[in-house]
């Protein structure tokens, strides 16, 4: 489609805003009574079930027989097909709910295709375990058949989990016990966190409108969140202490059957990434942080006319910048102007979001919160989800998400069992995204407040997604090394936590008493463990990718688009190589780590702004 009309800069025009879209889902399927959901839930059952009592327990002896590759071939094929009928429903059900979560028909339908869904895949759940248990030997050389080897990074992906699977009546009993054991103790972290309360200037909040108010204009405001926090934390401590102590040792357990070396190398093997490559991130990171967390605290802690901050204002916003509301129109051809100036082919795919209503962008009553990209199937395409109010931030919002679709479009190619892109590089596209947008918000920004302001966000979040985050990763390393010599005390889990912080922030922030209760709420250390490295790896991998891209900019976006179209059918060596990186060595991470230190040695050198009194 042609792309110049709709991606020339906006004219001031005073027509009415344009009204912030919803989406059209009838590509998956028309309505909630269609009967082609009925149809394809009833099909789902049955050729799951048919599915089980063709191939289960005959895996090996097709492997072995003449004509080994166009055999399980034509089984993964059909695996697949199954996959992507699935993924429709649930997606649609999924995504129906997203729309508005207090509907009732809305959630019996979602939960009613939920359940249909378990029962059904759960004849299903033979076909990988018996894939793996087939002898290398014999796999490779069904794979030598083209039929077979086009699923090859799918196959040899799985296949690295051989060593740790374990006997099939103990993996059931895991599954099971999984209900009993860290899913009851995730639970129960979860009811205990929906239930604090925390009395502020006489309101009773809940967490995240507390937390919120660490960002508030008024400094006594922050403190007053800050004192509220630790005072319910502190109340709650014995329960956090406990859950963190149980599922620390619950990990350790399934580590040791499975025959993980490492504390962190379950959490590797998912991100398929090594451990060194990880190490090297950590190591890059912990050595920055003179130069960029302690440096850009201390610039901060001058712009408010202190010598150290306290924790409550670490995110505090900078001295009043004009703000104003940028309208739907002025965003979508804000994000696409960023996206044509890279690659034409990038912005047309992100057109198609727009002109053909995959993007939910309105507030709603009962609507899902915050934002997402939902990959649905390859068959069909994805669907962006907002909560649009015209700042700053929800334009960058809508530059992250259109880059997940763009990055699921160009990935969706590979078929179902292999678009799926690892975590530690789902999150490149996104970011990508945000950063060209980021870049052409600031190249057009004249008020030099404004253009500090918008700098000091971005260096905000980067520090958050980089040096927090990789805190959080050395926090979690050292509890788990220390619990498994013993329980840990509450007294212990906050001295480690405010060593780490202490460590990673610098001396320009002052952890106040009761700072040392902080590490309680935080939902990753509960739900996924050592999960939050993959937060620096993906902003650290796009800072380098765009590091290469300022340098040379010919060939650069075709060679970008070809790595999002890989999808998860490439490693991440394999993926990075054209653009001469390697996410093994010091230097690449040292590289994403340059345009943060960039940033900050650019608000060094702009005027100061007026300090707070």
């Amino acid at each position: 489609m042609s792309t110049r009309s709709s991606l020339a800069p906006a004219k001031p025009t005073k027509s009415k805003p344009e009204a912030l879209p919803e989406w059209n889902l009838a590509d998956l399927y028309a309505s909630l009574d269609a009967p082609e959901v009925k149809a394809d839930l009833d099909r789902v059952d049955a050729d799951c079930q048919a599915f089980e009592e063709t191939y289960k327990g005959r895996l090996a002896d097709m492997a072995r027989a003449a004509g080994a590759g166009r055999a399980l071939a034509a089984a993964v094929k059909r695996y697949e097909a199954l996959d992507d009928l699935i993924g429709r429903l649930v997606s649609y059900a999924g995504l129906v709910h997203a729309g508005d979560t207090t509907d009732p028909a809305r959630a019996k339908f979602y939960g009613d295709v939920q359940e249909r869904i378990t029962a059904a895949s759960s004849h299903l759940l033979f076909f990988t375990l018996e894939l793996n248990r087939i002898d290398d030997k014999l796999i490779d050389a069904a794979m030598a058949d083209p039929a077979l080897g086009h699923y090859r990074p799918w196959l040899e992906d799985m296949r690295k989990e051989k060593p740790y699977q374990l006997e099939d009546r103990v993996e059931q009993l895991f599954h099971e016990k999984s209900v009993t054991a860290n899913g009851a103790w995730n639970r129960l972290f979860d009811e205990t966190i929906a239930g604090l309360r925390f009395e502020v200037a006489g309101k009773s909040l809940a967490l995240e409108p507390t937390l919120n108010l660490l960002q508030d204009a008024r400094e006594p405001t922050r403190k007053a969140a800050a004192g509220a926090l630790a005072r319910t934390f502190d109340e709650n401590l014995r329960v956090f202490t406990l859950i963190t102590n149980t599922l620390a040792k619950d990990k350790e357990i399934s580590d040791r059957w499975r025959g993980f070396a490492d504390i962190a190398d379950a959490r590797h093997l998912s991100n398929r990434v090594e451990r060194e490559v990880v190490e090297a991130l950590v190591a890059a990171v912990h050595a920055a942080y003179p130069r960029l967390s302690h440096r850009y605290y201390a610039l901060k802690a001058k712009w408010f006319g202190k010598k150290r901050l306290a924790h409550w204002d670490r995110n505090a916003p900078l001295p009043e910048v004009p703000a104003r509301v940028i309208d739907w129109r002025e965003a979508r051809d804000t994000v696409l102007l960023a996206y044509q100036g890279f690659s034409p082919k990038m912005a047309a795919i992100a057109e198609r979001f727009f002109t053909e209503r995959w993007i939910d962008a309105a507030v709603r009553p009962g609507k899902a919160p915050g934002a997402f990209s939902h990959p649905t199937v390859p068959s069909v395409h994805p669907y962006v989800l907002l909560n649009y109010q015209g700042k700053t931030r929800d334009v960058m919002t809508l530059a992250h998400e259109l880059g997940h679709g763009v990055h699921q479009v160009l990935a969706g190619a590979n078929g179902p069992l292999m678009a799926p892109t690892p975590l530690t590089l789902a999150e490149t596209a996104s970011v990508f995204g945000e950063m060209l947008t980021f870049q052409r918000l600031l190249a057009a920004t004249r008020d030099p407040k404004e253009r500090k302001a918008m700098l000091a966000g971005k260096v905000e979040d980067m520090l958050n997604t980089v040096v927090r985050q990789i805190a959080f990763y050395t926090f979690e390393r050292r509890v788990h090394t220390e619990r498994k010599s013993g329980e840990l005390t509450a007294e212990r889990l906050g001295a480690i936590w405010l060593d780490v912080q202490t460590e990673s922030l610098g001396p320009a922030i002052e952890l106040k008493p009761g700072y040392e209760t902080f590490w309680t709420y935080i939902g990753h250390f509960i739900h996924a463990p050592f999960y939050v490295y993959a937060y620096a790896f993906g902003d650290c991998l796009v800072n380098s990718l765009y590091a290469v891209y300022e340098k040379a900019h010919d060939g650069f976006a075709e060679r970008y688009l070809a790595m999002l179209a890989a999808g998860g059918t490439k490693h991440h060596a394999a993926l990075l190589k054209p653009f001469g990186l390697d996410a093994r060595a010091p230097a690449f991470w040292r590289g994403g780590l340059s345009l943060l230190e960039r940033m900050i040695t650019e608000l060094e050198e702009l005027e100061e702004p007026n300090r707070v009194r």
